[in-house]
């Protein structure tokens, strides 16, 4: 039978979003540079506004570098419709989680400067959290039988039959090779997100780690995020109107 829900489509650059439009996205995810894993090269500041111009009639969410009611209010200056702040939400009471990454990203010791962008972790250029295992991970890619042993070790996690995997690595190795090293993954990843350890795992996180300094309650941070963006919109209104007399 037939979906029947909306689909919004996680898009980096313009080509990707024509190409999710036409595959009939209702909806596009425009994700900057500044996102937390797979962003894209081009910043929010340009590519919002970039694909806002292109496609006026589709709905867009802005991610990357978003953090609370200032970035909000920027976003539908910007042409957005709304936002998406994962780094910032994954820092809550609710959230999954591991209470030890939370506790890291919100003691103010790290910076939106403490974050490594590349692509030798997973096969795709990513954003993660910058520590000694991240950077190591990150300053090359991994051997080929480091890779494969890793990412037959993850399939038996999520319980895929080994014979699903190895004729794809056989007849489309580009291909495979990439979803093998992103499989290798997530061993780390898990690590970190679940088990709370930074030493050897490695944990997705955006720029905007820079402005999270608490962990609150969902509901509270909602409404501290339209306060703000309203607090925001009003500045920015006052300060127009002053240098218009």
């Amino acid at each position: 039978g037939e979906y029947g829900g909306k689909v919004l489509a996680t898009v980096t650059n313009r080509k990707h979003a024509q190409s999710a439009i036409e595959a009939g996205a209702d909806a596009l995810m425009v994700t900057g540079h500044e996102a937390a894993a797979h962003g894209g090269d081009v910043t929010s500041l340009v590519l919002v506004p970039s694909l806002a111009a292109r496609f006026p009639e589709v709905p867009l969410v802005a991610a990357g570098g978003f953090a609370d009611g200032r970035g909000l209010a920027c976003a539908i200056s910007l042409g957005a419709d709304g936002v998406a702040m994962g780094s910032r939400f994954a820092i809550t009471e609710e959230s999954g989680l591991a209470r030890e990454m939370k506790e890291i990203v919100s003691s103010g010791d790290r910076t939106e400067s403490d974050t490594l962008y590349g692509k030798n972790f997973d096969g795709i250029p990513a954003r993660v959290m910058k520590s000694e295992e991240s950077m190591r991970l990150m300053n090359g890619p991994a051997p080929l039988p480091v890779v494969i042993y890793r990412a037959f070790n993850a399939a038996r996690k999520m319980d895929i039959p080994l014979y699903k995997v190895i004729p794809g690595l056989i007849t489309q190795w580009e291909k495979m090779y990439i979803i093998a090293q992103f499989g290798a993954a997530t061993e780390s990843i898990m690590k970190a997100t679940v088990d709370g350890n930074i030493e050897e795992g490695v944990q997705f996180i955006g720029q905007s780690q820079g402005l999270i300094g608490d962990i609150p309650k969902v509901d509270d941070l909602v409404q501290r995020i339209i306060c703000e963006a309203m607090d925001a919109s009003a500045h920015g209104y006052d300060t127009f109107h002053r240098g218009g007399k």
